[in-house]
């Protein structure tokens, strides 16, 4: 897929700003990423660093394949494959900020409120769950770069155990936290 193919640490900062949108059941829902890490085969904190599973099967499809594992058997997220096919590179879409859609992701989600500041939350604000793993990027996930490309500051990955000082983890500078 255009724009999606290259090395996960080269793909993974003009994510941010992308708009992603979901189309399920005649429901539409977007958001604008606001935070992604990027995953390699050959980073000990990756799904694939120890080879080829079921259930890592779709982090070594095509770019624009949709890899969506459940996390600690509880939220499903969501990634985007990037890498040349049969390698295990993926971007994780870790948070983003609601643009169409609102009233659904709220049903989806439960609350008002923390709709997408999350891996879990995002992936289920949007309607993404393990029946989405190895889609492609097309008819109802589609992906929409801005025009302008949004300020986006590197820092380490958060949330693992291994490789936590590799600064894959990209995050509009706005919306930066300590």
């Amino acid at each position: 897929m255009l724009g999606l193919h290259g090395p996960v640490e080269e793909i993974a900062p003009r994510l941010i700003g992308a708009t992603l949108e979901t189309r399920f059941d005649g429901l539409h829902t977007a958001a604008v990423l606001t935070e992604v890490e990027a995953y390699s085969e050959f980073d000990p904190a990756s799904h694939s660093f120890r080879g080829r599973t079921a259930a890592n099967e779709s982090m070594y499809g095509p770019a624009g394949t949709i890899y969506v594992y459940r996390s600690y058997g509880v939220h499903w997220c969501a990634n985007l494959v990037t890498g040349t096919e049969g390698r295990g590179e993926a971007i994780l879409l870790r948070a983003g900020r609601p643009v169409a859609g609102v009233e659904v992701m709220r049903r989806r989600r439960g609350r008002r409120d923390h709709l997408t500041d999350g891996p879990g939350k995002l992936a289920q604000a949007l309607g993404l769950n393990g029946d989405h793993d190895g889609l492609s990027m097309g008819s109802v996930i589609e992906l929409r770069f801005p025009e302008m490309a949004a300020q986006v500051v590197a820092t380490p990955r958060i949330g693992i155990s291994k490789a936590i000082n590799t600064p894959w983890r990209f995050v509009e500078v706005r919306t930066i936290t300590l």
